[in-house]
Parts: structure tokens; sequence; C-alpha cells
């Protein structure tokens, strides 16, 4: 059962992140793992935010739908997690993947308003709407309740179980255009290196400086949240844009594609921070698909895509599905993706921009617990 909790873990990881282009939530993990109404188990467990991305996937009908946690330093040595449960939270803080705060105080609600995430959690925060107006608008605020199969999403304000983003508040725009540096040695939050190890590194070269959190605004100064240090301005941030895989009619996967770093996409690309397909594809897709299909740049504010493939791939451009309008793009050729097109790899498989690519097949989202041990969670019944 160890191994199995640990695989469960593993697959949890890969939803947390502090990238402001990819999170789609903001929790408190504190809260979050004594929810034991979720599941009847122990009174902490790390497998309930597991449970709690489901419902996210589910609701919103994207795979792969990562949260922005924030974490109390006491979790670290929390005696109702287990040994190893404070050892992934601890890799993730080293990773850069979560944040750490020792006074995690309003950082979720500052993390929300600065991003416009929605906010997970039970937490009422009556007598915040003076300072956080939009904790009155209907889906910024959703209470994760048991349900039959899972959590379900219950809105504190306007009912109904539909997350709802908002807009990023004139500070945070402002903020996530530069890139900070903190003075403090080893923080994996804004470069000042060391910490972590291989898996450190790899986060790093994965997230690049667009991944980096917004700062908190301390008397109005930018500064770590994690050390209180005031932070350096290190240049403006790399512009981005952001990409989804739809797979079979359901959003699989989105990526964030930077100046500074070309995205390749294919069934198993070697490159680093390529994206991986080959999980999602039937026998047919992978036979066709090669192992780097294309590749994706950003130049000038424009995205670019040249077909690295051995069969080609094809563009609908605007989106179109009638076949006399894809547009062939032969192996090696380039082609720049106007407003709502669509790289097609194979018939079923297209890639575009996040903002204009959404799910319209009914199919469930591959489950962060699918390796969960049954004796480790005990779902309500219908």
């Amino acid at each position: 059962m160890r191994f199995e909790i640990s695989k469960v873990l593993d697959a949890i990881e890969g939803r947390v992140c502090t990238d402001p282009s990819l999170a789609r939530a903001v929790v408190d993990l504190a809260e979050v793992i004594r929810w034991q109404d979720l599941d009847g188990g122990r009174p902490a467990s790390l497998l309930r935010l597991g449970m709690v991305i489901d419902a996210l996937s589910r609701q919103v009908e994207e795979d792969s739908v990562p949260v922005y946690a924030i974490v109390h330093r006491a979790l670290l040595s929390d005696a109702d997690l287990t040994s190893n449960e404070r050892m992934v939270v601890r890799r993730w803080a080293d990773d850069g993947l979560v944040e750490v705060l020792d006074q995690p105080g309003d950082r979720m609600l500052e993390v929300a308003d600065l991003l416009g995430l929605p906010v997970l959690s039970r937490v009422r925060f009556d007598g915040l709407g003076g300072r956080w107006p939009w904790l009155g608008q209907a889906g910024r605020v959703l209470a994760p309740v048991p349900g039959a199969g899972g959590p379900v999403f219950i809105a504190h304000v306007g009912g109904g179980q539909t997350p709802a983003s908002g807009s990023r508040s004139p500070a945070g725009a402002k903020l996530l255009a530069r890139q900070w540096r903190c003075p403090e040695p080893g923080c994996a939050l804004f470069g000042g290196g060391g910490g972590g190890g291989a898996f450190a590194d790899l986060a790093r070269v994965d997230r690049a400086p667009a991944g980096q959190p917004p700062p908190t605004l301390r008397n109005g100064v930018p500064s770590c949240p994690r050390h209180g240090a005031r932070l350096g301005d290190a240049g403006p941030r790399p512009r981005t844009a952001v990409l989804a895989v739809r797979i079979g009619g359901l959003v699989r996967r989105r990526f964030v594609l930077t100046e500074t770093q070309p995205v390749l996409v294919g069934r198993a690309p070697d490159a680093t921070g390529g994206v991986v397909l080959g999980q999602w594809l039937n026998d047919e897709a992978r036979r066709w698909i090669s192992r780097s299909h294309v590749r994706f740049e950003l130049r000038v504010g424009e995205v670019i895509v040249t077909d690295t493939s051995t069969n080609g791939s094809g563009v609908r451009p605007g989106g179109s599905m009638a076949e006399p309008d894809r547009i062939p793009l032969a192996p090696q050729q380039s082609r720049v993706l106007g407003d709502g097109d669509l790289v097609e790899l194979y018939p079923g498989v297209q890639i575009g921009r996040a903002d204009e690519v959404t799910s319209d097949a009914k199919f469930s989202p591959t489950s962060v617990m699918a390796e969960a041990p049954t004796m480790a969670m005990r779902l309500p019944r219908a």
C-alpha cells in the first residue's frame, strides 16, 4: 500500500504549481488536508488534495488541471501527516511548486486577487468584501464538500458549482510584467539558487522565469512571500502564450510558450520541457504522430508552428473542422497561427491558444487518485 500511496502523491505533485499562467485555483493546503468528511479517514491526509484537484478537473472539463497551494510552515512537521507526506510537501517547497509561509495570513486571497483565480475553501471570509470586492462575485469562492463519487463544489455566493475566474488586478498585471530576484540564497520561488537537487533543477528549467509566482506586497513594496525580503527588479518578464492540447474532444494539457524557450510536442519528445502526448493516443495515432511532431515558438508576440514530423500536420483556420478548410503543413514547413487557428497533428489531436480551445466531449479527466488504495479512502454513498 505504501508504494501505491507514493504513486498517487507523485501524480498529485504534477498538479501543483506556482506558475501564474497555468494555475486554475488557489487552496490553503493546511485547510484541505483536514477535510476528514471527504473520505472518513485519518485526521490529516495529503490525498484529500488529490480529491479536490479531481473535482476541479471534472468541473472545468479538463485534464491535468493544476492548483496554486499555500502551505503553512507548521505543516512540514505536522504529526498528523505521515513521514512520507511531510517529505513530499518539503520537496514541493524546495522545488518551488508550492508557497511555504511562516504566517500565510491573507496570502491565498492576495494570490487570487493578483491572478484572478477562484478560491477553493470552506472559509466564508466575512468582513473582507471591502478589501476584496470580488469575494461577492458568483463562483469566485467555492467550498469543496462531500458528494457521490467524490467532492463537489458549492459556491459561497450565487449558488452553482462552476469556478469563475476574473481579470488580474492592476497590481497583479504590473507585478507580472517584471522578473524578480530574492536576495536570500536558495529561494526556490524567485531565483535565489540552491536547494532541491535534481527535482529542483528540473522544475526550474520547466517553469523558466515566466513561471515566477506573484510577489507579495508589503506596504506597497514587492517582497518575497517566503522570506519577507524586498525583491530586486530583474527586468521585464518574457512574453508568454498559453497553448492547450485537445485529444478526442477533451482538453488534456496546457503549456506555456516563451520567447526564450521553444516547445516540442509529439508522441514522446526527447527535449527537456517537451509535451508528451503518447499516454492519450490510440494505436493509430501513435503510429502517425512522430516523437517530436511540431515545434512551437513565440516571436514578437506571434505563435509560430513548425512541422518536425515524418507524416506532416495540418492547420484548421479559425478552428474550422470542415475538411476543405484544412491547410496542410508539410514536414519542416512553418506557419504563423492566426486567431482561433488549431494545429492538427492527427484527426482529433489539436493544439491552439488555451483561451480558444475548450472541451467538446463528456469524457472523464484522468484521476490523480487512480492509484490510491481503497482502504485509504471511503467515499460517501450516493
